[in-house]
């Protein structure tokens, strides 16, 4: 894999220290000169050390640019530049994922990665809403803190991890590092980069239950001593374990190059592109009187459902080095996403008195959810790093300047449905013709799938979501001793808002200004060079109608209500305070972590009125989520990995319009959650393991506000059951260019659910059982 004469690994550099000369491996530098650096000025965000290739025995190499050559599972550090420290150093709970790791999981959509991590759940789209991943960290709503590098990755879209090096998961309030948002924290995918120090090709290609196949290509080509490309492409297909029709297609390419023109000058330019065509499931749904979910539903999705997602961004990067003290980088992105999908949903009810086959009969009935949406973006960001002293002490300073203008268009389809209803069922509107799944005697129907016979037109808008926000911070690392650091940072984000709405209210305008303050400040005591404490404070804001995907929607962070009253809002705040410790273990192979963390997040959007009819969205909440969380990452002997993230946590309404709302818990949210992922190999040519996932009950209902709760019985309205999960792994490396790979997911085929919706009209069900096997081939 590696050119003539290089080593597998090289040492380690401490973090934040002057680059002397770029490493050609930095997966995402940035910036030329000051004046190029402006006119460039564009997204970056990644460290300085070597690339690390981690071979185990006959193992192909894998390239981790920020990982532990003697623990597959252990990352080093950040790939976010602006994070000076390496991770054993750094006063905030993060995970941060391998590439080796992920490989070993199976998993590849960046929602079933993260959401397998401790302290992450999955919410629900209102009223069906099928766009892209929707992630809940510490119990605050996350759709919207997904980067890519470092920068923002706006709209609603499908994920993939096929281009990805790292996946970086903070917990907690990052609003210094991320902007708006990041109430509970945000997620970073590091994208994979040329290098000139190295020329391979590697084809992983799987096959497996279900249909599946996967086949991914990673080459890079040195074309010289400074310059280099690399190529990443995908294409897989599948359909989705024990839920025939409901099917999975994803195309990927990554086109990366890099070029050093001089000792002090990189460009870094990659272009990616990602297209997701499925068949969407929204699951099962609740059974309010039996209190459990309805299980194993038929398969409903209509013949002619779909969920597709088109991604395509182009990045242009640059660094230079000024001085051993001064360091300047830059970039520039521009993005487009496009979105739509037709569902269908499932619910169960009774057939009206008026239905001429069964009246009163218990049957499940069919629903339409549709919309589209379009995403258009850019992105600029300048940083400084800059080494110096003060007063005696050696400071590290970032300064940075970042634009980013976000223009999204939500609309809607025409839908007809052509098929011969079934069913006269009640509703909130009163009787009506619908399609039902089950028949009088409660028998699954014939041709489930073709009884709505939809036609649809791409219809107007609904919606058109406009935010530019320019935004100026500051961080600053201070040794103040040999033991005692000192990390520093804050946060102007000065944002134009306007959205153009359409709903149930009428046509509306919202548009207002302001600028959000973040900050952070920590403190880490070291009691030697394995083991330190920290205290860390920081804080983030989000703004009214922020989510770009709601529209005139006033629940799930949409916007409604009257324009002044929307413009006089103040945003939400989030607090947060955490007491950690992070040791280095057994020769630095083992990093362990624990926090102690409280979220106080106040000035909460409610909708003030029911759900349907509301007067408005209004400050008048204030939730807190409090817990302990614990992590390993690395290797606990030589043969022996280890990556386990835990958390306990309660959360509890504080302060809401609706006063039966204080005390309750915050919806899909699970007090106690668990990822143990364990890899043994015991030779050269053999790797074995698995994982196991456990996450605890969850109440549904709307994000960020109190779980749905029957006041008459005392009890949540609509539960999500707790469930584990066991995954199994082996690596068999036949040759140093050849490996298999087996992967069993869900290795005891049980039912479970990840999310519910508010009514309980739907719940996501988890993959069943799974078995592939992968070939990877180097040439």
């Amino acid at each position: 894999m590696q050119k003539q004469g290089q080593q597998h690994s090289v040492p380690f550099k401490p973090a934040g220290a002057p680059a002397g000369g770029l490493s050609p491996t930095h997966p995402a530098l940035g910036s030329s000169a000051l004046a190029l650096a402006v006119a460039v000025t564009a997204p970056t965000v990644f460290g300085d050390e070597s690339s690390i290739a981690t071979a185990q025995g006959n193992a192909i190499e894998i390239v981790e640019v920020y990982g532990d050559a003697n623990a597959p599972y252990k990352a080093l550090r950040s790939g976010d530049s602006r994070r000076l420290a390496d991770l054993a150093a750094t006063p905030v709970t993060m995970d941060i994922l391998t590439q080796t790791q992920i490989q070993d999981s199976g998993k590849s959509d960046l929602k079933e990665i993260v959401s397998a991590q401790a302290g992450v759940t999955l919410g629900t789209g209102e009223n069906g809403n099928a766009f892209g991943d929707r992630y809940i960290i510490r119990g605050q709503e996350a759709r919207s803190d997904v980067f890519v590098d470092g920068l923002r990755d706006p709209g609603m879209t499908t994920r993939e991890s096929f281009a990805t090096e790292q996946i970086e998961i903070t917990k907690g309030p990052s609003g210094t590092f991320a902007g708006r948002g990041s109430s509970g924290g945000a997620v970073n995918s590091v994208t994979k980069q040329a290098s000139p120090d190295y020329d391979f090709g590697i084809v992983d290609a799987g096959f497996g239950t279900d249909d599946f196949y996967r086949i991914v290509l990673d080459t890079n080509m040195a074309i010289s001593d400074t310059s280099a490309v690399r190529i990443n492409a995908l294409k897989a297909d599948e359909t989705v374990p024990n839920r025939d029709g409901i099917e999975r297609s994803r195309e990927g390419l990554l086109l990366a190059g890099y070029t050093r023109p001089t000792d002090q000058l990189t460009f870094i330019a990659d272009a990616y592109y990602l297209s997701a065509d499925d068949v969407p499931d929204l699951g099962s749904f609740f059974l309010r009187d039996e209190r459990r979910p309805y299980r194993n539903i038929p398969v409903y999705a209509q013949s002619n459902d779909f969920l597709d997602s088109e991604v395509l961004s182009l990045t242009l990067r640059s660094e230079y080095e000024v001085s051993d003290t001064l360091r300047l980088t830059g970039a520039l992105r521009w993005g487009q996403t496009e979105n739509e999908y037709i569902a269908t949903g499932a619910r169960g009810t009774t057939r009206d008195a008026s239905d001429p086959l069964a009246p009163g009969a218990d049957t499940i009935s069919l629903s339409t959810h549709q919309g589209w949406q379009e995403v258009d973006y850019q992105a600029a960001q300048f940083l400084a790093h800059w080494d110096t002293t003060l007063a005696g002490l050696d400071t590290r300073w970032v300064f940075g300047i970042e634009y980013m203008n976000e223009t999204v268009d939500n609309g809607v389809f025409d839908i007809t449905t052509n098929g011969e209803s079934n069913c006269i069922v009640g509703g909130r509107r009163g009787a009506s013709a619908g399609y039902c799944v089950l028949d009088g005697e409660g028998n699954e129907v014939p041709e489930i799938r073709n009884l709505m016979q939809r036609s649809f037109l791409r219809a107007g808008l609904d919606a058109q979501f406009e935010v530019e926000t320019v935004s100026a911070y500051f961080m600053d690392t201070i040794e103040l001793s040999d033991k005692w650091q000192l990390f520093l940072g804050m946060r102007l984000d000065d944002y134009d808002y306007s959205n153009a709405t359409s709903g149930r209210g009428g046509d509306q305008t919202y548009q207002f200004s302001d600028t959000l303050t973040s900050g952070n400040i920590g403190l880490v005591y070291a009691f030697n060079d394995e083991g330190n404490v920290y205290l860390n404070l920081s804080t983030a804001n989000n703004i009214n109608g922020g989510e770009s995907d709601l529209g005139a929607n006033c629940g799930y962070g949409g916007l409604c209500g009257d324009p002044d009253q929307a413009r006089l809002a103040d945003p939400e705040r989030s607090d947060n305070i955490e007491l950690g410790t992070k040791w280095k273990l057994l020769d630095d192979r083992l990093l362990a972590t624990a926090a102690l963390f409280q979220i106080t997040k106040s000035d909460v959007m409610e909708s003030v009125g029911d759900d349907y009819s509301t007067l408005g969205t209004l400050n008048t909440g204030e939730n807190r989520v409090q817990g302990v969380e614990f992590s390993l990452s690395g290797a606990i002997t030589d043969k022996l990995s280890v990556q386990m993230s835990a958390a306990l946590m309660d959360s509890e309404v504080r302060e809401s319009f609706v006063e039966e709302n204080v005390g309750l818990a915050l919806s899909n949210f699970a007090d106690e959650s668990l990822y143990l992922q364990l890899r043994y190999q015991p030779t050269e040519k053999l790797a074995f393991g698995g994982s196991y996932t456990y996450q605890g009950e969850m109440y549904g209902g709307q994000p960020d506000t109190a779980a749905g709760y029957d006041q008459e019985t005392g009890q949540y309205s609509i539960v999500v059951p707790s469930y584990g999960v066991f995954d199994l792994f082996a690596n068999y490396y036949a040759t140093e260019k050849l490996n298999f790979r087996l992967n069993v997911g869900n290795v005891t085929d049980k039912e479970y659910w990840t999310a519910a919706y508010r009514s309980g009209s739907f719940m996501y069900l988890g993959d069943a059982r799974s078995v592939r096997a992968s070939v990877v081939l180097e040439f």
